[in-house]
């Protein structure tokens, strides 16, 4: 019986054997890491080794990394009023692309009338037009627009939203999940105050986030007290099992980038042929720049219910889109926003690749699309 093919990486990755390893040894310490004595250092040692690996990946000072328990609690920890910059008042109200995670949709710490929602264009990219609009004239915000949406891919204009942001003495907070070790991140190449990642979205532990701010932000007040853990922005004895998994899987991921985001462009664009030669097939924002590895798509009178769990059959694992709706298959908020009809959008199929993701993969993707597409979508 052929093995399964994976093809549901922006959902989860698997973790990779060095993250599994450092992962083991960790579990084997016995100290807490706020403790003095040596047990206590050797743990403290772990976690600051992860914050330094996250931190030089994306161009961030060790100190201004904070540990999390997931990419949720990241965005809520993020998502708070009263940050403020170096220079210019506390933020007092949220804005967000409405392509935007959930977490981030919920608004985090901020009452739902300080919160107000960005348009998105028919390709999926955050309108910058309608973001100057929502900032003139109005009270300092704090902006958050996804890096790289988690359905369709396309990367968001970040350079060019902080720009308009700090000219409106605004905060950008970027999600940066899904581009972590697919595509080049840096928090001050972008001009990004705040920037959130998870672990297990890069061959980490699941259970494990991060939020990372620019030198200089004030105001972070945690969701979490207690013992002032991570210099009393997250309260609570740290993961160091998980972070220091998710420290070697970020040195694993960057170290792989640009061999594993070429590889994994030529295997999409493969793919992408393919399903676009089934019963006219169309793919969501690809008249815009997007991660390597991201397809969503669907075809005329395509149930995406029915089609993952085809697909499943086939021995494919693929997504209906976000993996955070605990199972439930739903028209896409994202398509939604830009534009689609409700029957367009229920019938979304997402595919993503890693690093992983072999030539044939893609072919038994195709072979079981193709007959798929013969039996669903039959007249």
């Amino acid at each position: 019986m052929p093995s399964r093919v994976y093809l549901d990486w922006n959902a989860t990755t698997p973790l990779r054997a060095e993250a599994r390893n450092a992962m083991l040894a960790a579990w084997e310490l016995i100290g807490n890491p706020s403790s003095v004595h040596a047990e206590g250092r050797e743990a403290r040692r772990l976690v600051e080794d992860a914050r330094a690996a996250l931190a030089a990946a994306v161009g961030a000072l060790p100190r201004n990394v904070v540990f999390t328990s997931a990419g949720t609690e990241a965005n809520a920890l993020a998502l708070s009023p009263g940050l403020r910059g170096p220079s210019g008042g506390p933020v007092e109200r949220l804005l967000v692309s409405a392509i935007e995670h959930a977490s981030v949709l919920a608004g985090g710490r901020f009452p739902a009338d300080k919160v107000g929602h960005i348009r998105v264009t028919r390709a999926g990219v955050v309108d910058l037009d309608h973001l100057k609009a929502l900032l003139k004239d109005s009270p300092p915000a704090l902006v958050s627009i996804m890096a790289a949406n988690n359905e369709t891919g396309a990367l968001q204009p970040i350079a060019q939203a902080a720009g308009i942001v700090h000219e409106a003495g605004g905060l950008l907070h970027v999600d940066a999940i899904q581009v972590l070790g697919k595509i080049t991140f840096n928090i001050n190449a972008v001009g990004a105050d705040l920037a959130t990642f998870s672990a297990h979205k890069i061959g980490g532990p699941k259970g494990v986030g991060a939020l990372v701010v620019a030198e200089g932000l004030a105001g972070l007040e945690p969701v979490l007290r207690g013992g002032g853990q991570e210099l009393n922005r997250r309260a609570g004895t740290e993961n160091v099992a998980g972070i220091a998994g998710f420290g070697v899987a970020v040195k694993a991921a960057l170290q792989a980038l640009p061999e594993d985001a070429e590889r994994m462009a030529t295997l999409r664009n493969h793919l992408e042929n393919g399903i676009r030669a089934v019963a006219g097939a169309t793919i969501f924002s690809d008249d815009a720049e997007r991660l390597p590895n991201t397809i969503l798509f669907t075809a005329p009178g395509l149930k995406a219910e029915t089609a993952v769990i085809g697909f499943d059959l086939e021995g494919i694992a693929v997504s209906s889109g976000s993996a955070c709706s605990s199972g439930r298959v739903q028209p896409s908020h994202v398509l939604s926003a830009m534009g689609f009809e409700p029957t367009v959008a229920q019938g979304a199929v997402r595919l993503s690749l890693g690093w992983s993701t072999e030539p044939d993969d893609i072919n038994r993707a195709l072979e079981a699309w193709r007959k798929l597409g013969n039996t669903l979508l039959r007249d």
